[in-house]
This record gives C-alpha cells, structure tokens and sequence, in this order.
C-alpha cells in the first residue's frame, strides 16, 4: 500500500485520517470488530468519527475494547 505523508501533501488535499508519524490512513481498510455490529452506535453518523478513531487505534491489539459500547436492544 502507497502511504502518504501529511509533509508531502498541499494544503488543499488534508483531510481524513493520519497516524502518529502523518502518514495518511484510509479508514475503509480498517476492519470493523464483531462488537461493533452488535453496538447501538454502529452506522450512527453522530459516532462515527469516534467510532472509527477508536478502531484505528487498536487495530493491531489483540482484544478490542470499547467503552462506548451499547448493546442493540431487539
């Protein structure tokens, strides 16, 4: 995957996602944890940004966690 740095980029073209390094993340390559699909926040635009920051960041951890969390109520 072609990464690119936030140094290397124009003004005009910054936006999104970039980790602690500024290279760019493409947030659609992250994959979303089973626990997401059973949360009340999944596919809810005013969370989303949280919700996929907080992928991003554990995306290599072994168990991921979520304090955010609701269980869907059927």
């Amino acid at each position: 995957m072609n990464q690119r740095h936030i140094d290397n980029m124009k003004p005009e073209e910054i936006n999104g996602f970039f980790d602690d390094d500024g290279n760019e993340i493409n947030p659609n390559l992250i994959q979303k944890p089973s626990l997401c699909l059973t949360c009340a926040n999944d596919n809810n635009p005013a969370e989303e940004i949280l919700c996929r920051m907080n992928r991003m960041d554990q995306k290599d951890d072994d168990a991921f966690k979520c304090f955010a969390y609701k269980k869907i109520n059927l």
